[in-house]
């Protein structure tokens, strides 16, 4: 199906460009003398914080994915004898499902169908555009101006006495779900491995505001969201039969408020080359850390 991709994302993406001439520093990950990824075909599936947007270099503009995201430094690291990126920008459930189109509106088959009966390791990191991740951000930011000091969003979201972002994570729970026995039917011998999302706001505290334009009182707020989503893809790897690797924890210090040269995820504008509320180059080597020290455990 072809549909419109991440408006938030394309938009946010233009106030990144001029840095990926200046701002790309690459690096090298820092991983065990023996990795133990699984020997045989590697594939990965997943959205932005996996295909890793605007961190040079980029290799498929439609899906802006980087050829130094995550998978990629995990496949080198390893050694894999065959690695497959299908991670796209703006992907949900449904594209690794049934296919859908990339930010250039150019239509992609299923990510899905690069699992087949012989891949040895599956890394899925999926389920925030699901929850309407670009809505969330843009959303908050915006209702920030109003009431810097206050819980706008907070406030917009629980009206009526329900959280409508938790009923969102209760929501993709199934389709969560059927990602994961889709692959273990396409690939009944793979390691198949969830990867949680990085912290974005910091951990404790009240953010900070206007650098990360989300209100003093709606941070805690959006804070449990996330943790919140995790969980929820934790216990579905858990059910199914799949690895969950924590990249929240060890992201804990390097969220959007921090410097430069500390933080995992960029803020509005970022100073490092990766997309608005998106893994910068270190964000990405940190989930390779992190998922490497999985599969050795």
């Amino acid at each position: 199906m072809t549909r419109p991709r991440l408006p938030l994302l394309r938009a946010a993406t233009r106030l990144a460009t001029l840095a990926l001439a200046t701002a790309g520093v690459l690096f090298t990950v820092a991983t065990p003398a023996s990795a133990a990824v699984p020997a045989g075909r590697f594939v990965a599936l997943g959205d932005s914080y996996a295909s890793a947007p605007l961190v040079p270099t980029q290799v498929d503009l439609n899906c802006l994915r980087s050829n130094r995201n995550y998978p990629s430094l995990v496949a080198a690291a390893a050694g894999s004898s065959s690695f497959v990126d299908k991670t796209c920008s703006g992907a949900t459930t449904e594209d690794i499902l049934s296919g859908g189109s990339g930010v250039l509106g150019i239509n992609l088959p299923p990510q899905l169908s690069a699992v087949t009966s012989n891949t040895a390791l599956v890394t899925v990191q999926i389920g925030g555009n699901d929850i309407g991740f670009a809505s969330i951000i843009g959303d908050c930011a915006q209702a920030s101006l109003s009431s810097p000091l206050g819980s706008p969003c907070k406030t917009r979201f629980t009206a009526g006495g329900v959280d409508q972002l938790q009923a969102r994570i209760v929501a993709a729970t199934p389709k969560v779900t059927a990602v994961l026995r889709a692959v273990r039917q396409a690939a009944p011998g793979a390691r198949v491995v969830v990867l949680g999302y990085p912290a974005i706001l910091p951990d404790s505290g009240y953010g900070c505001w206007p650098v990360v334009p989300i209100a003093y009182q709606d941070v805690p707020y959006l804070r449990g969201v996330e943790k919140s989503l995790n969980a929820m893809l934790a216990s579905a790897a858990s059910a199914n039969g799949a690895t969950y690797a924590d990249v929240y924890t060890p992201s804990i210090g390097r969220d959007a408020c921090k410097s430069s040269g500390t933080r995992w995820v960029e803020g509005l504008v970022p100073q490092n080359s990766a997309a608005p509320f998106h893994p910068n180059a270190r964000g990405q080597q940190g989930m390779a850390t992190a998922l490497l020290a999985k599969l050795n455990s």
